[in-house]
């Protein structure tokens, strides 16, 4: 019934329960998850996980993984992207992207595998997983250069006019626990308003919490945490269908025919 578009399922924070997790996703309809990657050592690990599990997945090489990253790391990517070119399960590139939020990072280290990874989804002839932050304009300017077969702009929170333009590249938007928060105006305001063939749901499970999870800096620094899981997607996404006014089945239904459309991979897993 449901996909959740991004969810780092092989993340260490659920390596004592993974399986467990998996099996509440499921129990509330949540029908698969795409799992990418964010590194190139973890490449062989969230494949098998993957396979083992039936889920899809993409490889890449997340921004804030570029200070340890290599160039070798390109050439193994390009290598995991050959030998798994016949895999059905495999989806995109990505979690790849430009973070210009977090400080301290290399913006050119960041922009050469960004480039580099652009280069090999049209090699491959995949879509793409963008993580953008603090990043469309700059983004944009790199998929005009570089056009690839579409994809997804990850927990997009950019403009309007940034979101259009994401969209005529053939990308979907990706929203998820954000959307919760009664202050994310702008991300309310897109989600409600964006042409309905552009929102796809996603949870960044362990990461991003929805409103219900979220601990504050004082819960933190206390020793609380909070772990988001694909199981909250479906009540992530009544908040979508009550910015549109739809049912949660419309929502469900919509949702997961723009995923299949942007990651045609997705298709294998249809409802």
């Amino acid at each position: 019934m449901w996909i959740d578009t991004h969810c780092h399922w092989d993340a260490p924070e659920f390596a004592e329960d993974r399986d467990a997790v998996l099996a509440r996703a499921r129990a509330v309809g949540v029908q698969t998850l795409v799992v990418p990657s964010v590194q190139a050592r973890d490449f062989q690990s969230t494949q098998a996980l993957c396979r083992a599990a039936g889920l899809p997945y993409a490889l890449g090489i997340h921004p804030l993984y570029t200070p340890q990253s290599v160039e070798a790391d390109l050439a193994l990517l390009e290598r995991a992207l050959a030998e798994a070119v016949d895999d059905p399960l495999l989806v995109a590139v990505g979690e790849m992207g430009l973070d210009y939020f977090v400080t301290g990072l290399d913006a050119e280290r960041q922009q050469f595998f960004y480039l580099e990874q652009l280069k090999l989804a049209r090699k491959f002839d995949l879509p793409v997983i963008l993580h953008v932050r603090r990043s469309a304009d700059q983004l944009l300017a790199g998929l005009r250069r570089l056009p690839v077969s579409g994809g997804i702009a990850h927990a997009f929170n950019g403009s309007a006019q940034q979101a259009g333009a994401f969209i005529e590249q053939g990308f979907a938007l990706g929203f998820g626990g954000a959307l919760t928060f009664e202050r994310a105006l702008q991300i309310r305001r897109l989600a409600a308003e964006l042409p309905e063939t552009a929102l796809v749901l996603e949870t960044d499970a362990p990461d991003i919490p929805p409103h219900w999870l979220y601990k504050t800096a004082e819960q933190r620094a206390a020793g609380e945490r909070s772990r988001n899981e694909p199981c909250e997607l479906p009540r992530i996404a009544q908040t979508l269908a009550s910015l549109r006014g739809w049912s949660l089945e419309q929502t469900a239904v919509i949702s997961s025919c723009n995923a299949r459309r942007v990651l045609p991979g997705l298709a294998a897993f249809a409802s």
